[in-house]
């Protein structure tokens, strides 16, 4: 953001002025730039922090035409506010993303970005470290829909079959998807379990926790960063200081 400043020549003025909620005018626009440019496949944030144009965000050139059509898709897709040509006043938008967010987005683009069958290793992985024991990826082998399975202890001698299936969709997963592997796990465990990149639809949810049949834990892309992040995997944490105004007050 700063060498963005920098380039464009932003005075110190410019960014001294704030937004209602009190925030700088140019860093918000900023944020709302690289946001559109993420979602419209410009650019991408492989490391936290760190962006870099794409393949597509080397080869095009944006012209004003070019930057206002790219506008109106972004917003055409995610369903914000209906596409008008932007306006010089301040923008109201919600939910912009913040340098805390942006490890999230990346992260999530990435792992869409993985194979199927490195997909299937990682969310191994995660499932190691959340306790599942023994476990076995089957994927690609006839398992009529079950990629892997495992073992949950529940106590020195209790323990449960755990069957998964993992979905590197950028979609939504459906309730017959549900409803599949179900049928597939039958006989070959006591609780499944559904990863996706995506999203579940509410009839998905409905039907994995329908009374009378194994029930199913689902897992979207959203829980899947959360995972992520308490267990540290493909992360790495990073100390952010704030300056303490009120210290410095004691030595005007």
């Amino acid at each position: 953001m700063e060498q963005v400043i920098d380039k464009l020549g932003i005075t110190e003025n410019d960014l001294e002025e704030t937004t209602a909620n009190g925030q700088s005018r140019i860093r918000n626009q900023i944020q709302w730039a690289r946001f559109y440019l993420f979602k419209a496949g410009i650019i991408d944030n492989a490391q936290r922090g760190i962006w870099r144009l794409t393949n597509e965000g080397l080869d095009r050139k944006l012209d004003d035409e070019g930057v206002y059509n790219l506008f109106k898709g972004v917003q055409n897709s995610v369903k914000k506010t209906p596409a008008s040509k932007p306006k010089k006043t301040e923008p109201v938008y919600e939910n912009i993303p913040t340098e805390d967010e942006e490890h999230s987005i990346g992260l999530i683009n990435i792992i869409q970005n993985l194979t199927p069958a490195g997909f299937e290793r990682l969310c191994k992985r995660l499932l190691t470290e959340i306790g599942i024991n023994e476990i076995v990826i089957t994927g690609g082998s006839g398992d009529q829909g079950i990629d892997g399975k495992g073992i949950v202890k529940l106590n020195d001698v209790v323990s449960l079959n755990i069957v998964f299936q993992c979905k590197r969709y950028k979609e939504t997963v459906s309730p017959h998807h549900v409803r599949d592997f179900r049928g597939a796990m039958q006989g070959r465990g006591e609780k499944g379990l559904i990863i996706t990149t995506g999203r579940f639809t509410k009839e998905a949810k409905s039907e994995a926790n329908r009374d009378g049949v194994t029930p199913i834990e689902l897992i979207d892309g959203d829980r899947l960063i959360e995972l992520f992040e308490k267990y540290n995997i493909g992360l790495k944490p990073v100390t952010v200081y704030e300056i303490d105004y009120d210290f410095f007050k004691g030595f005007n």
